[in-house]
């Protein structure tokens, strides 16, 4: 399936999103109380993902 969105229900039944790649679990988002925040989450990454900074605080 390549890379993709999942929107899930975690222990607490709070929604939360991750990102997969090749089903590896890339990052996770924190809970949301609805379904419509998490779809909202996914819709800043897209729109605002693609500009963002990088920053090495290594």
């Amino acid at each position: 399936m390549g890379h993709h969105f999942e929107i899930y229900k975690d222990k607490a039944g709070e929604f939360r999103v991750r990102f997969k790649y090749n089903e590896e679990v890339m990052f996770s988002t924190e809970g949301y109380s609805n379904k419509a925040g998490a779809q909202n989450a996914i819709d800043s990454i897209k729109k605002n993902g693609p500009g963002a900074d990088t920053v090495d605080n290594s």
